[in-house]
């Protein structure tokens, strides 16, 4: 598919990856290809390369060559007038310290998801110019022809409730202990239920480093015996607060609103979109609703298996808005 993407258009930059279901103007979807095309109204520049995320070395490269096409050095990037797209193999466990290495490199707004494979967790791959690829990622240079923004939107009020992290295998992103107890047993007691039953809270009750008020989500993913397994790194020592859903549609279209009213008519919108939160709103039957929000703009997005945004984060969608 990348390759017949690459001839049918070979004189452009073509990304992509795969997804857990994908998003597109007015819809949600599953079994899809949903593709956008940016013109030259919206992007004056583009380069793009691939990471090699099992090279710690390979970020720095692929940035200085980046922004040597655009005639520049990493750190001169203007924030204002350049923005950055990546796309993460979803398997890799890379996510972390990539985004590190990435906001050591660049100022400029970087914003992502890692690729899905409809929740196998066999397979992942992102695409770039006719090739595919697993332990990489994509990452694309943009100069933006027009203004544009980024929006990090995520359902969740705090609980009140708060977990320390005691013991963990970083590596692996497993929790051994919160607050000196099994981590199965101090995450049950924070959300009231019995240990048996913590699963089922996952959805609803993840966990969340607040910044400045804001949450930034960390999601359980699975109980091992005592432990937890999480979608993102949690680092030993760093407290986190157990956070409680709220209305994803309501959200959503609140902020999708707000800069309308603000910014003006929205050219085109990509919409990096956790998996988690799909697959709440097919619980709650609102996947129709979701897409709805969109129905009069320009949108192209997925179902991801993480979010980028600064960081690595869960539960989030992330959005690049083009005005």
């Amino acid at each position: 598919m990348s390759r017949s993407l690459k001839d049918k258009f070979p004189d452009a930059t073509v990304i992509g990856c795969s997804t857990s279901g994908e998003i597109v103007s007015g819809s949600m979807l599953k079994n899809s290809v949903v593709a956008m095309a940016l013109e030259s109204d919206v992007i004056a520049g583009i380069a793009a390369d691939v990471i090699d995320v099992t090279d710690r070395k390979a970020p720095s490269r692929a940035i200085i060559g980046l922004a040597e096409k655009f005639g520049s050095k990493p750190l001169d990037l203007n924030p204002d007038q350049y923005v950055g797209i990546i796309l993460i193999d979803g398997l890799s466990c890379a996510e972390e310290w990539l985004m590190e290495k990435i906001g050591d490199l660049v100022n400029i707004p970087i914003i992502g998801g890692s690729a899905g494979d409809d929740l196998s967790f066999k397979k992942t791959w992102v695409y770039l110019d006719g090739k595919a690829y697993n332990n990489a990622a994509i990452l694309a240079l943009m100069k933006p022809a027009c203004k544009f923004d980024l929006i990090k939107t995520q359902s969740f009020i705090q609980a009140n409730k708060k977990l320390t992290p005691t013991e963990v295998d970083e590596a692996t992103r497993k929790v051994i202990e919160f607050n000196d107890m099994p981590a199965v047993t101090a995450y049950a007691k924070a959300v009231g239920v019995d240990e048996k039953d913590v699963a089922s809270q996952f959805m609803t009750h993840p966990v969340g480093l607040i910044a400045d008020g804001d949450p930034f989500v960390r999601s359980p993913q699975r109980v091992d015996g005592s432990s937890i397994y999480f979608y993102c790194q949690i680092r030993n020592g760093v407290d986190l607060e157990v956070l409680t859903s709220t209305d994803i549609i309501a959200d959503t279209t609140d902020v999708v609103q707000k800069v309308q009213k603000e910014k003006g008519p929205i050219k085109g919108l990509i919409n990096f979109n956790c998996i988690l939160r799909t697959l709440q709103l097919e619980q709650e039957q609102k996947t129709d609703a979701y897409g709805n929000i969109f129905k009069n703009i320009p949108t192209i997005g997925f179902s991801t298996y993480g979010e980028e945004f600064i960081g690595h984060m869960n539960q989030t969608s992330t959005i690049l808005i083009f005005l």
